[in-house]
């Protein structure tokens, strides 16, 4: 019983009332996330197999900001996607991730950190739709993610750090074509020194002939 300005409220008989009249105020929920996986990962043993995603972020030189998502094969090492932009929203992402696929088929895991866009509502209808295991990883734990974090460093050190792009377009083409030198010319000590494509078709070959 508490008492208020001459009056007692007793809380339990207005709960009562309440629920009597069904006048419950209803708790919100709290906005709907996609929640995906954060069980242990395996390597994996062929394309497709599990695919990471991140943002690197970089400016114009008239100091306009922009982002770039970077998808990556954690097989082969190949950069699947590298797509700048002002603004990629969760529904980019998607969109996006689509295209490759209907190029090279679905992947059996993506992996990302917890960021607005890879747990926003778009995903989330995504993910149930298309069925991928999405895999979270842990917060402020970027080494869960160590491909990719690895794929932004090249990035960063090889293109980025050494380029000034004066427009949306010059950083596209510049990216566009530092993709296409990543994936074919440029030999990864990790795969053997060779490049993701010789990778691809070096185990293809291997398959084959097993």
């Amino acid at each position: 019983m508490i008492a208020r300005e001459g009056f007692e409220v007793n809380h339990k008989k207005v709960r009562r009332i309440y629920r009597e009249e069904k006048l419950q105020v209803r708790r919100r929920g709290g906005r709907k996330r996609a929640l995906g996986t954060r069980k242990p990962m395996v390597l994996p043993d062929g394309p497709n197999q599990r695919w990471s995603l991140d943002f690197v972020s970089d400016a114009l030189t008239d100091g306009r900001r922009f982002r770039i998502l970077a998808v990556v094969d954690d097989f082969s090492r190949e950069n699947l996607v590298l797509v700048a932009d002002t603004s990629l929203s969760g529904q980019r992402v998607a969109r996006e991730l689509d295209r490759v696929i209907a190029e090279r088929g679905m992947p059996k895991t993506i992996v990302s950190d917890n960021g607005t866009e890879f747990a926003s509502m778009a995903i989330l209808k995504w993910v149930q739709e298309t069925g991928v295991d999405w895999h979270y990883i842990a917060p402020g734990k970027p080494q869960q993610n160590g491909f990719i974090e690895g794929f932004n460093g090249k990035l960063r050190d090889e293109c980025l750090n050494e380029t000034l792009f004066g427009t949306l377009r010059d950083a596209r083409n510049t990216l566009d074509e530092w993709q296409e030198d990543y994936n074919w010319r440029r030999p990864h000590s990790t795969l053997g020194n060779l490049t993701p494509m010789e990778f691809l078709q070096r185990k293809a070959m291997d398959k084959m002939a097993a």
